[in-house]
């Protein structure tokens, strides 16, 4: 999925959780890499983020347990 990709995919892991997750901006997320010594622009970030989401959710998905209707409860 990462093949060809200029920055490691872990990198780009990285910058697509603390985008969706922790609900950073653009340009607080190039200043964070930039603190760990990575040097890239807000508009990359940005398109790793619409070209790689929609792939990652998916994968997710295949990967997914079914779940199930039956459950139990045990009595404590």
């Amino acid at each position: 999925m990462f093949k060809g990709r200029h920055f490691d995919n872990s990198v780009i892991l990285l910058c697509i959780r603390w985008y969706l997750v922790c609900n950073l901006s653009m340009p607080d997320l190039k200043e964070m890499m930039a603190e760990r010594g990575i040097d890239l622009d807000h508009s990359t970030v940005h398109r790793w983020v619409i070209y790689f989401c929609p792939k990652l959710f998916e994968r997710f998905n295949q990967k997914k347990r079914q779940v199930t209707r039956k459950w139990n409860l045990d009595e404590t």
